[in-house]
């Protein structure tokens, strides 16, 4: 854990994840502007096509060398314009906290840690169980190992404590609002036993009272809802260039929405799961009528 409490430079190291997908939109917007194939652009930079498609995304670091090549290919010859650019893929190169865990972390999942750390909003919805910001120790450990059968203690130990870092966000000085809406299967299904489950339920009890955090439980009694797709999570971000994205998590990878159509689909589904819950205080009622039951 001695890494992780080194937390000082983590809303920087979260904010090189978007600076990287903000400097691959720019250069995507000025490749376009210039009526340049991704080929080409691949070509002037000794990459190829799919290199290309992949910095305009987001997902790879930025050598400085390149962006000078492109930026020149397209056009831009201001110095100022040029080194804004060139300063955010300075920025965007940082490595986050989360990369010392690379040993326990999927590539896939890391870039979700950055944006994670970075939104100023995330809201979500989970069905299978308690999200993982709102996770107790308990409750997470049992989580990870019934994940992982097999796996060793020291690995399990090692992705809780990943777990439990992220969490370190809701509480920063920056600590962005936190909008959960919580399946009532997601709190019936039991982790780790009774004790568990009840301490788990006060934690969200106590966590849903915080300022910057709603809750909410959406009953069995309503029946069908706008969650019928599954779980999935959306961020918003304080740079007013980047739009907001969806997060779909699957087995083995993760999808990133960031298409206008796409996301007013899932913004859709997301305020009809908040109008069709009942509101924070009735859902505090709710899970203290399943504390009773647990």
């Amino acid at each position: 854990m001695g890494r992780v409490g080194e937390s000082v430079s983590a809303g920087e190291s979260s904010g090189s994840v978007v600076r990287r997908i903000l400097l691959g939109s720019q250069l995507r917007r000025l490749r376009e502007s210039r009526g340049i194939t991704r080929e080409a652009a691949g070509y002037s930079i000794r990459a190829s096509e799919s290199k290309i498609s992949r910095m305009e995304l987001g997902r790879v670091s930025f050598k400085a060398r390149d962006v000078e090549d492109l930026l020149t290919l397209y056009g831009v010859t201001d110095e100022a314009e040029r080194d804004s650019l060139l300063g955010l893929a300075r920025e965007a190169n940082v490595a986050g906290w989360w990369h010392s865990y690379g040993d326990v972390l999927p590539g896939w999942f890391q870039t979700y840690i950055g944006l994670e750390g970075a939104a100023s909003l995330i809201r979500i919805y989970e069905v299978q169980f308690v999200h993982g910001l709102l996770q107790t120790e308990a409750y997470a450990h049992a989580v990870v190992a019934r994940g992982m059968p097999g796996a060793p203690a020291a690995e399990v130990d090692r992705r809780v404590a990943l777990r439990l870092a992220r969490q370190k966000a809701l509480v920063s000085e920056r600590a962005p609002r936190f909008h959960a809406v919580l399946d009532e299967a997601a709190l019936r299904r039991p982790y780790g036993g009774r004790e568990v489950m009840r301490a788990q339920l006060r934690h969200l009890i106590d966590m849903s009272e915080q300022p910057n955090i709603t809750l909410q439980v959406m009953p069995f009694s309503f029946g069908g809802h706008a969650g019928e797709s599954g779980a999935f999570t959306m961020l918003r971000f304080p740079e007013s260039d980047l739009s907001d994205i969806v997060y779909l998590e699957q087995l083995t990878s993760a999808l990133y929405l960031d298409k206008a159509e796409e996301v007013a689909q899932y913004e859709k589904a997301m305020v009809r799961l908040h109008e069709d819950s009942p509101g924070p205080e009735e859902s505090r009622d709710l899970l203290r009528g399943l504390l009773q039951l647990t």
